[in-house]
């Protein structure tokens, strides 16, 4: 994707009493420049992670690159690249009087090196009675081994793109998809064969007949096709996530066709070809698959029901069945260890297999070396990765197929290398960490159809590469935003390209608090992903993920906005505003922060709408509190509106509330903001927490 700065903003910044001053220009019109040149590279750089295990099991993490050795065909090979990362599973701090943690309204890129799952929902190949266990294996799954800082991706292999989900650390967007699965694995062919009825595929053969023709192998080896295509897909994607353990969990029955019957299914050798395609770009993007298998202990039994009458169960040629099963089964292991993961198959409890998954994707090594073979001739490589200490397991992916033909041509770099480093950070498929950013976007009522996205953005810049010039620090600095739907169609975007001139006295404050940006977008209702990049031009960048969820303000009787915050001391962060969409609502920026001084003072504002047309006169009544973790109520505003500002029209009715924190004590709050009106004898509530913590 290409973005065009609509905008440059020259940033001036000096001292007037204690606060800063910021200057806009816009950019000078550009002619269109001639497309930059082609050239070949040749990349063979290859990436393998280890986990140690000592006799008992327990992860080694006191190795260094000297007690590795790693083997590529029987040739040593030199490891240019080595880390290791032990990772813990954080938890969202919970209030006490909450049901459940409180989701937060702002989201950053502390997750970039978090574990990273992709979760593959093989409906094509899983039984629709086992709907239920999938939704409630990957239900505990997220409840006991999902932490705050990990990220996870939801795919259908029939391709509902409409249904995943995109990488996001929302357990609760992650299984708002998961519950849309819906198992559609086609009925055993030996069933089929065996049933003596007209079948969704074709007619059936009346009687059973060892070796007659699967009236659906025409459709079986469709599914086929596209499961295998869907996770070739995913690991390609990810290919260019370096430094990390991709872990896919392929929640899957298997594939159901017999490729070991080539002469009588025409699509067996396809389905070979495509099962190595799978294992090829699994291997080159370093993805493990761990291959779940709902079916469990009962998978015969599950297999000798599906589509055969029950009158003629008994009579159910059980050596066609175990076959199938073994053939499905076989499948998904092979998957797995190829690729350095595992299959769980054949076993009901599910827990000891997630947490061994967690086990291996929390403590490794990554180990990254140039081959002395960079042949691209598509064959395998076998990989050997060996301790020099003795007593100690590894565990890594056996090989990888390298790639084949022409290596692809790459343009030639961007001669701005803020806007190549933050175009790049863009294309990452998850966030990328090298400048911390923290990003908080709230709707609010909009000119029809769309709403008005605020938008509040911060970054640290201790990390830029500042030059001295007569007394100044100068940077640049490019940010690109946009937002896609669930379709994967950008909705809106937008570029900024910043040029700092700091102060010492300024520059000293940004690198303590950071720098802030205020913007804008227009979107209608939906579900979208936001995704910030902001590079600089010493070559850093960062880039962060936002879930958002924009509400039709026009449907619900009564509806909320965002919640937007600032403070006074956090004003003092140095600010850009190339717009500022609640500039005459706040008196200062929208922040970031979540954590605030006792000498701090909170001012917050938020609109409620009304739709119900001709309604009597009535009152609104908001209420904004400060409740402690146990649910005390510590400080509390109360205001009433009347319906008869709206003259009658549907508009909304916007509130501001402050609220000083000196005296009160440090420790986790949660900011509740509620509206509730009484149009005759209907009632109607909305409300949203904010979770801040006081020091």
């Amino acid at each position: 994707m290409t973005f065009r700065p609509f905008a440059a903003v020259v940033l001036v910044a000096c001292a007037i009493g204690g606060g800063v001053t910021f200057a806009q220009q816009p950019a000078a019109p550009q002619a269109s420049p001639e497309p930059p040149p082609t050239f070949r590279v040749e990349v063979n750089y290859v990436e393998v992670d280890a986990a140690v295990t000592d006799a008992q099991g327990n992860a080694v993490t006191s190795l260094t690159a000297d007690d590795f050795e790693v083997i590529e065909d029987g040739k040593p090979q030199k490891v240019t690249a080595f880390s290791r990362l032990d990772l813990p599973i954080v938890r969202a701090d919970q209030p006490m009087f909450a049901a459940g943690p409180i989701e937060p309204d702002v989201q950053n890129n502390a997750a970039a090196d978090g574990r990273l799952y992709l979760i593959v929902l093989d409906d094509l190949h899983t039984t629709f009675s086992n709907t239920a266990r999938v939704k409630a294996a990957l239900r505990r799954f997220m409840e006991r081994y999902f932490g705050t800082n990990d990220l996870a991706a939801v795919v259908f292999t029939s391709g509902r793109s409409q249904d995943a989900q995109d990488f996001t650390g929302n357990r609760r967007l992650l299984m708002a998809a998961v519950d849309k699965f819906s198992g559609r694995n086609l009925p055993s062919a030996t069933g089929e064969r065996f049933a003596g009825f007209g079948t969704s595929c074709g007619a059936a053969t009346p009687d059973f007949v060892p070796g007659a023709a699967d009236p659906c192998e025409t459709e079986r080896a469709f599914n086929a096709q596209n499961a295998l295509a869907s996770m070739r897909r995913v690991a390609d994607f990810m290919a260019g996530v370096r430094g990390r353990r991709k872990a896919m969990l392929l929640v899957s029955e298997g594939i159901s066709y017999d490729i070991n019957d080539i002469f009588g299914n025409r699509s067996a050798s396809s389905i070979i070809s495509d099962t190595r395609d799978v294992i090829a770009a699994a291997t080159r993007g370093n993805v493990a698959i761990y291959a779940i298998d709902p079916r469990g202990l009962s998978g015969l039994d599950d297999i000798m029901i599906d589509g055969i009458p029950e009158e003629r169960r008994n009579e159910s040629p059980a050596r066609g069945l175990q076959s199938e099963l073994v053939l499905s089964q076989n499948s998904l292991r092979t998957l797995s260890e190829e690729t350095g993961g595992f299959a769980a198959v054949n076993r009901n409890d599910l827990d000891a297999a997630f947490a061994r998954i967690v086990r291996e994707s929390s403590s490794y090594y990554v180990l990254g070396y140039y081959p002395t073979n960079n042949r691209r001739d598509g064959r395998y490589r076998k990989i050997q990765v060996r301790v020099k200490r003795p007593g100690l397991q590894v565990r890594s992916r056996k090989g990888y197929v390298a790639p084949r033909g022409r290596a692809p041509e790459v343009r030639a770099a961007s001669e701005n290398p803020a806007l190549r480093a933050a175009t790049e950070a863009m294309g990452s498929p998850i966030p990328v960490g090298g400048l911390p950013i923290s990003v908080f976007a709230a709707p609010f009522k909009g000119t029809a159809p769309n709403a008005s996205i605020a938008l509040a953005i911060e970054m640290r810049v201790d990390g830029f590469r500042f030059t001295d010039a007569n007394g100044t620090f100068n940077d640049r600095a490019e940010m690109t935003i946009s937002a896609t739907d669930t379709t994967g169609k950008v909705r809106a975007s937008s570029a900024n390209a910043f040029t700092l001139t700091l102060k010492p006295e300024t520059l000293a404050r940004a690198k303590e608090r950071g720098l802030r940006v205020v913007s804008q977008l227009e979107l209608p209702a939906g579900r979208y992903q936001l995704r910030i990049a902001v590079g600089e031009d010493g070559g850093r960048a960062g880039s962060a993920l936002y879930d958002l969820e924009v509400p039709d303000f026009s449907k619900a009787p009564l509806s909320m906005s965002g919640v937007a915050l600032t403070s006074i001391l956090s004003s003092q962060t140095p600010t850009v505003l190339p717009k500022n969409p609640l500039g005459t609502f706040l008196p200062g920026p929208p922040v970031t922060v979540r954590e605030f001084s006792r000498e701090d003072e909170l001012v917050l504002f938020a609109e409620f709408y009304e739709n119900v047309p001709n309604a009597p006169p009535h009152q609104l009544d908001i209420t904004t509190s400060l409740r402690a973790d146990g649910g005390r109520v510590v400080l509390s505003n109360t205001d009433q509106r009347s319906s008869t500002e709206l003259q009658g029209s549907r508009g909304g009715y916007g509130v501001t509330a402050s609220l000083p924190l000196k005296g009160v004590e440090p420790g986790l709050y949660v900011l509740h903001v509620e509206g509730r009106t009484r149009v005759g004898t209907s009632e109607a509530t909305t409300a949203r927490d904010i979770q801040i913590r006081v020091r």
